[in-house]
């Protein structure tokens, strides 16, 4: 009598397999909605909407987003499968660091201003009886939803790819044995980075509080319990990229494992870089004409957190390399 073995299922690659699916259709309605509306459709933008009068700077405007969750789709695919691994890394660290910064934002206001909302505190400020809506409530709900879900599958398809592939490249602590310093270039880089951070922090702390320095009209009568938490995001992303640049290059955190200060220093650079060229694009738009834009001030603001993290971004390309070379044979 013979036995047969059947195949025991690989659960690391179901895992990643229900993953993948998960990232893509969380993907589905915000891409179903933008192709609408890119279409002539009104759905969910209801009357008196600026949305309504849809000109060419917003239709383009629609049509790049469309490709940004198109990208999500691709990095979902590329994490999950044997060709991913051949993928030039620069090729797919950039996606990645854009994915985290614009999906850690959403991450974090979106539940802290449903939670600001559900303790009682106000969505907006009182800006009079001729406020135009912007799209239906059901809209910030449906899309922020599916963000979160795409940022917390990206998360856990990213986390276990970048071990097996880099993972060589953050072990070890920051110090003592192994230790690969950074150079000056790349410290110089961080030390201006992390300069900068503290100054933008201050200003978005400034708005977090109430404090009207340098806001639109517009958003400074919209002022309230929401835009304050999500003002004190930009406060966290600010202080994660400070704090990841201190520990790094004082040496004063020798026993720390070193993936502590890199990611520190990576998801808030990027948070703040990648929220602070949207709201620049949205100078390129009908949006700013109508009050909601940046104002020279904020404009210079969401400036210098791109300048903060394109700076940090190359200091950490820099180390990375130079930590290669330490390491290989």
């Amino acid at each position: 009598m013979t036995s047969t073995t059947l195949p025991v299922p690989d659960d690391h690659t179901t895992k990643r397999r229900t993953l993948r699916t998960v990232a893509i259709a969380a993907c589905l309605p915000y891409l179903s909605l933008k192709v609408a509306w890119l279409a002539g459709s009104h759905l969910g933008i209801p009357e008196g909407s600026v949305l309504r009068d849809a000109d060419a700077g917003l239709v383009a405007a629609n049509a790049v987003t469309v490709l940004m969750d198109a990208a999500v789709v691709v990095l979902a695919v590329l994490l999950t499968r044997p060709w991913g691994r051949r993928v030039p890394a620069w090729a797919l660290l950039l996606p990645v660091w854009g994915a985290v910064g614009l999906l850690t934002p959403i991450m974090y206001a979106f539940p802290a201003q449903l939670l600001v909302r559900a303790l009682g505190g106000s969505a907006a400020g009182s800006g009079g009886g001729d406020e135009r809506p912007f799209l239906d409530e059901w809209v910030f709900g449906v899309v922020y939803t599916g963000f979160i879900v795409q940022g917390l599958a990206l998360g856990a398809l990213f986390v276990p790819y970048a071990r097996e592939r880099w993972g060589h490249l953050w072990q070890g602590r920051v110090a003592g044995p192994g230790r690969t310093a950074p150079g000056r270039g790349q410290r110089a880089a961080a030390t201006v980075a992390a300069v900068l951070a503290v100054v933008t922090g201050g200003v978005h702390l400034l708005w977090a509080c109430g404090r009207p320095v340098g806001l639109s009209p517009e958003l400074a009568r919209e002022y309230g319990g929401a835009f304050a938490a999500g003002e004190s995001g930009y406060v966290l992303y600010a202080g994660a990229t400070v704090a990841g640049v201190v520990l790094l290059l004082s040496g004063r955190a020798g026993g720390l494992p070193l993936r502590v200060p890199l990611i520190l220093a990576g998801v808030g650079s990027a948070a703040s870089a990648a929220w602070g060229g949207w709201q620049l694009l949205a100078l390129m738009t009908s949006l700013a004409a109508d009050g909601r834009g940046p104002t020279a001030p904020m404009a210079v603001t969401y400036a210098v957190q791109v300048i903060t993290g394109l700076l940090l971004l190359a200091a950490g390309t820099g180390f990375f390399a130079r930590r290669a070379a330490c390491l290989a044979p």
